[in-house]
């Protein structure tokens, strides 16, 4: 059963050279590229919204397992880096590195079973998933078809 979905609009503003308007809901926010890729470092680059997303949700999944599970956990941060790394063939892949920080009197075994949790927060596995992004063209109005 599909689940509502949730929707993001995003546009270029004409403000730079890449940036973009980024509204989800009610927030506005910027997209840009950094001043080495071109762009103008107005707002955070794709892939730091992504890193954004995975750690926000790893936080706030493991602040409501330790609420659920009434665990002394006073604080959550989460470190994200993205790399491009070697894999066979001579061929990149894209590597995550997630560093979790959980403070508070929380033994070993409750740390690790957080470190479980963490990696079950829900776009943790979307994006190590079978995650599909089904694309199209919207119609515009006045736009020509030419072959």
């Amino acid at each position: 059963m599909a689940s509502n979905p949730s929707h993001v609009t995003v546009a270029e503003n004409a403000q730079g050279r890449y940036q973009q308007s980024v509204e989800a809901g009610a927030h506005h926010l910027i997209a840009d590229e950094s001043l080495s890729t071109g762009g103008a470092d107005a707002g955070p680059a794709p892939f730091e919204y992504l890193l954004a997303a995975l750690g926000a949700c790893t936080s706030m999944t493991l602040r409501m397992y330790a609420e659920l599970k009434q665990l002394p956990l006073t604080h959550v941060a989460v470190f994200l880096t993205h790399e491009k790394v070697d894999a066979e063939g001579g061929r990149k892949i894209d590597r995550i590195n997630r560093q979790i920080t959980l403070e508070g009197d929380l033994t070993q075994a409750q740390r690790q079973r957080m470190l479980e949790i963490a990696n079950r927060c829900p776009v943790h596995r979307a994006i190590t998933g079978n995650l599909e992004v089904d694309s199209s063209l919207a119609e515009v109005a006045g736009a020509s078809a030419h072959d």
